[in-house]
């Protein structure tokens, strides 16, 4: 499909747990000797699990390959893999753990916003610096000047779909189906309606879900009644899966468009040939032909007998990201380290060139992938 490189211009409750064991900055960790800790968050074990497992292989190939190098300025890194099990709470106190608990230096999560905006007041309240790499909800780096993004964000794929629907299929009308629970789902909607609306669109139809619902037979009827050109939903491949299917029992014809959110190999699984036709924007192609896209597609699917994701590939790059930051800062101070890594600029990652601006978020591009045959199709 047609590549799209358009540029990005554009909760804390817990934290009163930490202030009686609050880690001050620059207290533990900071210096130039001994390991380099890393505390890494995501889903092992609830309904978003896979992206928990491609952070965990992602950043852990980075590791292996960085500590085979070298280290970062001689200096070995370690990492400490906590499961929040898909829980916005969950995702706090694990955070609480790594940063009060292990000392870590710095910290990679999570995938899902919700999660992210849950445990990023406790990175920033401890200043311990945090990249997420593929929370795409604008809100997340908003939090504090600890936090930070490899990936683009909930506004610029938003518009992307939005822009495809309207200039590539001549979209007049759509429908939205998003996730009421989630905040990846809601901002999503925001750009997306608001970029559809600017260009001469209009949205016919809303209807909304829940994480848990089983069935969502009941809000596609009603979409089929509003005929829409095109039906967005900004959900997480469990439950597109299922509406992709439910979609295609209904004789729906219009496609179903959606973000990054999409991207796990159980999409496929769960909704089979019935997502064919329908569009999904992500970070980057396994079918990218560049050296640096070969050289890790190859490896990863050497040691994990898997194809990698967007999520697998954003953790690498964060990881690499957070290197190459602590071997110009030359310390794992966290005020140095925070403003080394704000001072990424034009690192070639697997997923594109990335250059943080002054809110900490990615300029990154979007690639816009028809489904079709069990596939993401370039």
């Amino acid at each position: 499909m047609k590549r799209l490189f358009l540029t990005f211009c554009l909760i804390a409750t817990l934290l009163t747990t930490l202030t009686s064991c609050e880690r001050k900055g620059g207290e533990i960790g900071s210096g130039n000797t001994g390991p380099i800790k890393v505390g890494i968050y995501g889903d092992l074990s609830g309904q978003t699990s896979s992206f928990g497992q491609s952070t965990k292989n992602g950043a852990t190939m980075a590791i292996d390959e960085i500590n085979k190098a070298g280290g970062i300025n001689g200096r070995q890194v370690e990492f400490i893999f906590e499961d929040d099990q898909g829980q916005p709470a969950q995702a706090a106190t694990v955070v609480t753990k790594l940063v009060n608990q292990d000392k870590v230096h710095a910290l990679l999560g999570e995938v899902a916003s919700s999660n992210s905006l849950a445990a990023a007041p406790v990175a920033q309240a401890a200043k311990v610096p945090m990249i997420t790499p593929s929370s795409t909800n604008p809100k997340v780096t908003q939090v504090g000047d600890y936090i930070f993004r490899v990936c683009f964000t909930d506004n610029f794929q938003g518009a992307v779909m939005a822009k495809f629907a309207a200039n590539t299929l001549k979209a007049k009308t759509a429908a939205i189906l998003g996730d009421v629970n989630s905040d990846y789902s809601k901002g999503m909607t925001q750009y997306f309606v608001e970029e559809f609306g600017r260009l001469g669109g209009t949205v016919i139809d809303r209807q909304a879900y829940t994480q848990t619902d089983p069935d969502f037979k009941g809000q596609l009827t009603a979409i089929r009644a509003k005929k829409p050109d095109v039906i967005f939903v900004p959900g997480y491949y469990g439950q597109v899966g299922v509406i992709a299917k439910q979609a295609k029992e209904l004789n729906i014809k219009a496609p179903l468009l959606g973000g990054d959110g999409w991207d796990a190999p159980e999409l496929f699984e769960i909704g089979g040939l019935a997502l064919d036709g329908n569009y999904m924007a992500n970070h980057y192609s396994v079918d990218d032909p560049s050296p640096a896209v070969k050289k890790f597609v190859d490896a990863y699917r050497a040691r994990y007998n898997v194809v990698p994701d967007a999520i697998a590939a954003l953790a690498y790059d964060a990881m690499q990201v957070l290197a190459d930051s602590i071997r110009r800062a030359n310390t794992t101070d966290p005020a140095k380290l925070r403003d080394a890594i704000a001072a990424t600029k034009n690192f070639a990652g697997v997923t594109g060139s990335i250059t943080l601006n002054e809110t900490r978020d990615a300029i990154k591009p979007a690639v816009v992938f028809e489904l079709r045959d069990r596939k993401a199709n370039y």
